[in-house]
């Protein structure tokens, strides 16, 4: 089936490092049974009694994923991360702590948007996405006009989008992006709503690497019916 996405790529490497043997071994004894289906399918039919259904995108090792799941056993919580190496990550945090409210798609998350139906989403966690920061390369950054569409799509009136990232101009094309969207709008009303981490924020060992060209930003957009233009 001919992918529903262009091809250019958002995210680097899917393997760095030989995966632990322990991790190895959930790969296919625990994988399977938490592995979204293929092909279009509705969330609720996984979790008919969840009160909510959360999506990551691009979930890292895991700890943000499973550390909210475990918060809020009555959501389902939906995990797309093509790194495998990060997907061997959350299986063990899921085995350690028993949790049973977390589905993963171990690939491209927009492949998994596609299959999903309108208005699912309560709510979608962004967090430090590949920045590519170099000129040339911000055309394979996630955030892009089409992408906030199709979120905007899955996610429910009133649902709330937080993105994160240490690198200022992806903060800064993110935030302009967004704005010019009719489904959304941001939420900040002063200084420290972008600078101070949710009060809900799981802090992971990417974010305290700082890796980017400034402290962590922390974007959030609330899906809405329509706004005007931000021109």
């Amino acid at each position: 089936m001919e992918s529903p996405h262009p091809p250019i790529r958002t995210f680097g490497r899917s393997r760095s490092r030989v995966i632990k043997p322990r991790q190895a071994a959930l790969m296919t004894s625990l994988l399977p049974g938490v592995a979204i289906p293929d092909g279009p399918f509705d969330p609720r039919t996984l979790a008919p009694q969840a009160t909510e259904i959360w999506l990551e995108i691009g979930f890292g090792g895991g700890e943000h994923l499973a550390a909210q799941a475990g918060r809020r056993p009555d959501i389902l919580s939906l995990g797309a991360e093509p790194f495998l190496n990060g997907v061997a990550s959350v299986l063990r945090h899921i085995e350690e702590a028993g949790l049973t409210n977390i589905r993963l798609h171990a690939g491209d998350a927009r492949d998994l948007m596609a299959n999903l139906p309108d208005a699912c989403l309560d709510r979608l966690f962004i967090l430090f996405p590949d920045p590519w920061p170099k000129v040339r390369h911000n055309k394979r950054r996630l955030i892009q006009p089409e992408f906030i569409e199709a979120a905007a799509r899955l996610m429910k009136p009133g649902a709330v989008l937080r993105f994160a990232t240490d690198w200022a101009d992806y903060a800064d094309q993110a935030l302009a992006m967004f704005r010019k969207s009719p489904r959304f709008i941001w939420v900040a009303e002063r200084a420290d709503d972008w600078r101070l981490p949710p009060a809900d924020h799981v802090t992971t060992r990417y974010e305290e690497k700082r890796l980017g060209d400034c402290g962590p930003i922390w974007l959030e957009f609330q899906r809405v019916d329509h706004v005007e233009y931000v021109t």
